[in-house]
């Protein structure tokens, strides 16, 4: 009598293809979020791996690679965690220096801020929107542009962030304020006034 457990269930996956068919996509979601390729890489790679060990407990319930991208989401929160705990205090003090220059003595942005003119929910349609996004969001401070990704993009919790990216609620709203601000100001730049 063979042993049916060896047998693939309808739900299990099949490692040997992964790399190939999600790998490139797994990637540059990672880097969209992470910022760094080392750090983009090593989070695809704790993704294949831990799904390798989980991949009998797949329940089919969703596609292979949405399976995945969860996988991978844990994967760049513990990556940004590891980075928090491990950055050194100047590094901080960088990035609120860095955010500082968009602001008066006041707090109020520099500038006027433009009106939008067209629908958001129509952007977020098209392609080329979120290449200018992320590319605005990289030039945001470290910290601010992880604060704005895994609180408005990823819909994680603030508590959450805080505990991730090592700060206190009320830093948490400053740098989320502060990137909101930036990233208007990147896209009016880089996108409405095209």
């Amino acid at each position: 009598m063979s042993n049916l457990s060896e047998k693939p269930s309808p739900q299990s996956t099949d490692p040997d293809h992964w790399v190939d068919e999600y790998g490139n996509y797994l990637y540059h979601f990672a880097l969209s979020r992470l910022r760094n390729t080392t750090d983009a890489e090593n989070a695809v790679q704790e993704t294949f791996l831990a799904a390798l060990k989980a991949r009998n407990s797949f329940s089919g319930r969703s596609s292979e690679r949405t399976w995945l991208i969860g996988i991978l989401k844990h994967k760049i929160v513990d990556s940004l965690r590891k980075g928090y705990r491990e950055k050194p205090v100047t590094d901080l003090q960088k990035n609120e220096e860095a955010i500082d220059q968009f602001f008066d003595y006041a707090g109020r942005p520099k500038g006027n801020v433009a009106r939008w003119i067209p629908k958001p929910d129509e952007l977020l349609e098209k392609k080329e929107f979120w290449k200018v996004f992320y590319q605005c969001s990289h030039k945001l401070p470290q910290t601010a542009a992880d604060a704005f990704i895994l609180r408005e993009v990823e819909k994680i919790e603030s508590k959450e962030i805080c505990s991730i990216l090592n700060i206190t609620l009320s830093n948490l709203w400053v740098l989320l304020h502060r990137a909101r601000l930036q990233l208007r100001e990147c896209l009016e730049i880089n996108w409405f006034q095209k």
